[in-house]
């Protein structure tokens, strides 16, 4: 791929796929400014590696990968705590209004439970919640099918843990 190929390949990608890079970027920065560093570090990222993209790989998935490594590297390098992470919840539809106290309860619980993972960890559920399948998390993470499936269980299982607790 020449220059020019490349130059449009990359248009191409972040327009049909920028909610990617926004939704990697609200899990990991809830400072707006931190947020647009880090897609614009994401974004860097990708410039560099659109000559190593194999077709054989879903642009998605690619994508993914890439945003991920970027976000976690710049969490790894933040130096305040307070603007690291907020939930990303864009697929939610409006609520009744006798629901909306108690979902947006359960939604500061999530987040809070989210925010307290590991890195990996936080990228996984940000899959998870994607409705990506095990092996496209695997793929992406580079981690085995099982040991997502195994990661997840465990997630899920402290997080029922979590919500127990507020009930009781």
């Amino acid at each position: 791929m020449n220059k020019q190929e490349q130059q449009q390949f990359f248009q191409e990608i972040i327009e049909q796929h920028k909610g990617i890079l926004f939704k990697v970027a609200r899990v990991y920065c809830r400072n707006e400014n931190n947020r647009q560093d880090l897609i614009q570090e994401m974004m860097i990222q990708i410039w560099q590696s659109v000559h190593k993209y194999n077709d054989q790989f879903k642009i998605s998935t690619w994508l993914y990968r890439i945003s991920l490594n970027a976000a976690i590297s710049f969490y790894r390098k933040s130096t305040t705590r307070a603007n690291r992470f907020t939930v990303l919840n864009e697929q939610m539809t409006e609520i009744p209004t006798e629901d909306k106290a108690e979902t947006e309860q359960q939604l500061k619980v999530l987040e809070q439970f989210i925010s307290e993972l590991k890195e990996i960890d936080k990228a996984l559920m940000i899959l998870y919640l994607e409705d990506k399948s095990h092996a496209e998390i695997s793929e992406i993470l580079g981690l085995s099918v099982s040991n997502v499936g195994t990661k997840i269980g465990r997630i899920k299982d402290k997080l029922k843990t979590r919500f127990s607790q507020l009930t009781s």
